[in-house]
């Protein structure tokens, strides 16, 4: 075995995995077929919201841990993190999230609200750009003695001869890679413009919605959504889809029209009925698995990571 513990996976999720795993003394490699740069997580949005997630009890927990990691993280600008203010709002009534209390989000004035929306909520949350936030974890993780490796796996087995702890991070590829059929890919595709000076995000929440409608700001960028289309996996761009983004997304902020497209990205979510975080001997290797975490990636990350960190302690015992 080459190393104590192997990381399958270089989205959000495995990279926040092997930082605890490296921090709490252990030796990791990340194993990856394609860098953190060319996962579906660098192609997100990102924005922290607990979105349709379950269980809710651990959802709520983790998404809460997580939630008190970025804001610690948003003063350091390398991160790509900042504390954005914005609006999520409805075209049909509804009550304000139960997260809301949490990012002290309070409901929006008739005033406030977007033409055709009857009911909303303003808060502060973090908001993330996430190819940097990517390289921040990917240093963290080498400042704390881990590695990255460009490496594929066909097949668990292989990963479980490398280490004597196998994290499964493997996202909307835990399909193929642990068999499981209750893993799908949900294609998401957004859209980069220049920002013609937009400064607060903006959402639409409205309950059962068919399109993902959002306006993030990262400085110069914005990045506006989206789609979700179940059970297509292919990576390419598609072009009508992203115009009917813009199309969508001007219709909010009219400034939007003229914004210059800078270009397109396309990831995978990983979708399942329920997040999967779980672990199993086999023989002298401890396997985990931490996938399933649909458009909440970000968001439960840290609450995830930690927690499969305590299953290590406590489960394959201290490191020598």
């Amino acid at each position: 075995m080459s190393a104590k513990a192997v990381v399958i996976g270089a989205g959000v999720s495995g990279l926040t995995t092997a930082v605890c795993l490296a921090e709490s003394g252990m030796d990791v490699r990340v194993d990856t077929d394609r860098s953190p740069g060319e996962t579906t997580s660098a192609a997100a949005g990102a924005m922290w919201d607990p979105y349709l997630a379950e269980p809710s009890d651990l959802v709520e927990r983790w998404s809460r841990e997580t939630l008190s990691e970025l804001v610690a993280l948003s003063p350091d600008a390398d991160t790509g993190i900042r504390l954005v203010e914005g609006t999520q709002e409805s075209r049909l009534p509804c009550d304000m999230p139960v997260w809301g209390g949490l990012v002290g989000a309070r409901l929006c004035r008739p005033d406030e609200l977007r033409q055709g929306f009857v009911a909303g909520w303003r808060y502060r949350a973090p908001l993330v750009d996430m190819p940097r936030y990517l390289n921040y974890l990917v240093r963290r993780l080498e400042q704390a003695g881990g590695t990255l490796r460009r490496h594929r796996y066909d097949r668990l087995d292989e990963a479980l001869r490398e280490a004597q702890v196998v994290v499964n991070c493997s996202g909307a590829d835990a399909r193929f890679l642990a068999d499981d059929a209750s893993v799908d890919a949900v294609r998401g595709q957004l859209v980069v413009v220049e920002n013609p000076g937009i400064r607060t995000f903006w959402c639409d929440d409205t309950p059962g919605a068919e399109d993902l409608t959002y306006i993030y700001p990262h400085a110069d960028v914005l990045v506006l959504g989206g789609t979700a289309e179940r059970g297509n996996w292919d990576l390419s761009p598609d072009e009508a889809s992203a115009r009917e983004i813009v199309r969508r997304c001007a219709a909010v902020e009219p400034s939007i029209g003229e914004a210059r497209v800078l270009g397109y990205r396309v990831g995978l979510r990983p979708v399942r009925s329920r997040v999967r975080l779980t672990d199993e001997r086999h023989e002298d290797t401890l396997l985990l698995h931490n996938y399933g975490h649909g458009g909440a990636g970000l968001t439960l990350s840290w609450g995830c990571a930690r927690e499969v960190a305590q299953r290590v302690r406590t489960t394959a015992g201290p490191t020598p």
